[in-house]
């Protein structure tokens, strides 16, 4: 491209144009002098097959989510709160990344099939070396079929509490706390809500279902989306609520954290929890803030090709120990929340600092992207893998 490093940027973003995110980081690049970015709406990519960027455009994509008519597209229902479905978006989503032709990307397609993984994402940190919670589900694996093959798998890893999230689940859809005890009882805590003809809906409000036909139905409705089962692990607490942190890094670095409290295993903040007190949570932490920092650099380094990542770190009680929970491709949406001392992003939100992180270096360390031969024809959400 031949600019040097701190030039101006030409950006591109394919996203949902009405959605919050990008009113957030068009302001971070017009505030860095780089101009209006173009929007590249995903119903666009997903209804044309694809679209083609300039060779000196870097291109960041954005969450596809919070629209109804490209969730029709991804997961093929008119109903935004059904949870099933989420193979299908999976898969659409996927051929969707692919479909863009040129520019140069900061989100690899090769770690995105991964990050919307939660098998594949899972094991990719253990042979890393991060530290994850225990499960019997980690890479590829016999795919879990049932309640019944739920109810085997934490038998034989010897889990009495786990979660039970759907591979391609975000925001916590789909994702039950399952306890279980020596008497054979069971309880799952979650925010599915399931209706009376059988179906299953992303509800706000929490529940506890303790009938197990009830939790066996939900569990076997969810299971042809692919499931994943990971061990539950007590979590530190912050006065009377149990907490994890988001830490979002950008380029390798961790720039942003924030506290999620609960009084349910759900910390998500669109579930009812809050944010707590960063300040109070490394005065906890004292010495072993550092590490869980680090923690979460090498989470986000599994991810080469990717700018940005959102990490869900959970602290063991007491605060010494820190767990990956999950990775998020999206996860930076964290509104008004402002860089960590010592970070390099003091007083820049999550969207300013990756725009600082890409001016900072020479727009070679992003490579571009082959355009699409002449004889290829284009892509859509409904092509097979």
């Amino acid at each position: 491209m031949g600019e040097k490093p701190g030039a101006p940027v030409k950006w591109a973003v394919v996203a949902n144009g009405e959605n919050r995110r990008v009113d957030l980081f068009t302001a971070a690049v017009e505030k860095a002098g780089c101009g209006t970015p173009c929007v590249v709406e995903w119903l666009d990519v997903l209804r044309d097959g694809g679209h083609d960027f300039a060779d000196d455009e870097m291109v960041r994509l954005d969450s596809p989510g919070e629209n109804a008519e490209v969730d029709r597209l991804l997961r093929g229902t008119d109903e935004p709160t059904r949870v099933e479905g989420s193979a299908r978006w999976y898969a659409g989503f996927l051929n969707g990344v692919r479909s863009l032709r040129g520019g140069r990307r900061l989100d690899d397609p090769a770690d995105l099939a991964v990050l919307f993984d939660k098998r594949l994402c899972h094991a990719r940190l253990d042979a890393a070396g991060v530290p994850v919670p225990q499960s019997p589900t980690s890479g590829v694996q016999r795919p879990v079929e049932s309640w019944s093959d739920v109810r085997v798998r934490m038998e034989e890893a010897g889990l009495r509490r786990a979660f039970v999230k759907l591979a391609h689940g975000s925001s916590a859809s789909g994702v039950l706390a399952v306890e279980t005890s020596a008497t054979g009882r069971v309880r799952a805590t979650t925010s599915v809500e399931r209706t009376a003809d059988g179906g299953l809906h992303n509800s706000l409000r929490i529940r506890r279902y303790t009938d197990e036909a009830e939790v066996a139905a939900i569990v076997d409705t969810l299971a042809p989306d692919g499931l994943h089962i990971e061990r539950w692990l007590p979590k530190a607490s912050l006065g009377d609520r149990s907490a994890d942190l988001r830490v979002v890094v950008v380029a390798g670095r961790a720039t942003h954290a924030v506290v999620r409290t609960s009084r349910s295993p759900l910390t998500n903040l669109h579930l009812g929890g809050a944010r707590g007190d960063l300040a109070a949570v490394r005065a906890l932490a004292g010495d072993r803030w550092a590490w869980a920092l680090d923690i979460s650099e090498r989470a986000a380094a599994c991810f080469p090709g990717t700018l940005c990542v959102g990490v869900d770190l959970l602290p063991a009680i007491g605060w010494r120990r820190f767990t990956v929970g999950e990775v998020n491709a999206f996860g930076d949406l964290l509104p008004r929340l402002t860089g960590l001392p010592g970070s390099g992003a003091e007083g820049l939100d999550t969207y300013a600092a990756q725009v600082a992180a890409v001016q900072s270096v020479s727009p070679d360390r992003f490579p571009a992207r082959p355009a699409r031969p002449l004889d290829a024809p284009p892509r859509t959400a409904h092509d097979p893998d």
